[in-house]
């Protein structure tokens, strides 16, 4: 059966669609199977209205580099395609799907979830695997080692395609050597049992003077080799003086 997921970024003007943020930029990556099929989707979007300060700064996205893109309403029904039937995967996916709903609502189309089939959210996901840690998508890169040192600003359609690494690295289970150890010690219970003499028959054999006088022989050889350095031949000497 082919499992088709979409993961799903977005760029907006501002943080809020209530306050009349727009959608500026879409970027969707394709995996089927759980396998990049390199058939993406990125639009840029002409919002109709300057970004604030803060978004601007996070991509870097101009009034006047957006101002001849089309707008929402010219890509809607291209979008809509690309993702019908699909599941979606959204890192902090409340947003995003906030402002797509508000996008659509404007043009009396139904909720982005009426023509998907699910919503994941990695950041969701990322708080359960790694609690109490940092899981932004930069963190998560660094967790998993994948490279993200092209990204200067955000952009919709390069972090859908490194969220992409993320989820597959995420939900794979195993994916490195390395082992992220709780704060809680593991206790180790150990139970000793006592053994009599009843509990095993050992015949025990001593060497005879012949086997000894040629053990130690070899031992003299092993320490002149190694200038007095022979640890047997050490140990020996430390049982004599004991003895």
């Amino acid at each position: 059966m082919m499992t088709r997921q979409i993961v799903l970024d977005t760029e907006t003007t501002g943080l809020n669609p209530r306050l009349g943020n727009r959608v500026i930029e879409i970027g969707c990556v394709e995996l089927v199977n759980r396998k990049l099929t390199g058939n993406n989707f990125h639009r840029y979007i002409n919002p109709e209205r300057d970004s604030e300060e803060g978004a601007l700064a996070v991509h870097g996205l101009t009034t006047e580099f957006l101002s001849d893109k089309p707008i929402f309403a010219q890509v809607a029904d291209e979008f809509l395609e690309f993702v019908r039937g699909a599941e979606l995967v959204i890192h902090n996916a409340p947003f995003d799907m906030g402002f797509l709903n508000a996008e659509f609502d404007r043009l009396g189309l139904s909720k982005l979830d009426d023509y998907v089939v699910g919503v994941v959210d990695t950041l969701v996901q990322a708080k359960e695997l790694h609690p109490g840690k940092r899981n932004s998508l930069d963190a998560l890169c660094d967790r998993y080692e994948i490279s993200n040192a092209h990204r200067k600003l955000h952009g919709a359609l390069l972090d859908a395609e490194l969220l992409a690494d993320v989820f597959l690295a995420m939900s794979r289970g195993q994916n490195s050597f390395s082992i992220e150890v709780d704060d809680e010690p593991v206790v180790t219970v150990v139970e000793t049992i006592e053994l009599t003499e009843q509990d095993y028959d050992v015949k025990i054999l001593f060497a005879d003077d012949s086997e000894r006088q040629m053990h130690e022989a070899l031992l003299a050889d092993l320490d002149k080799a190694t200038q007095g350095a022979c640890a047997w031949q050490l140990g020996l000497n430390a049982n004599k003086s004991d003895m």
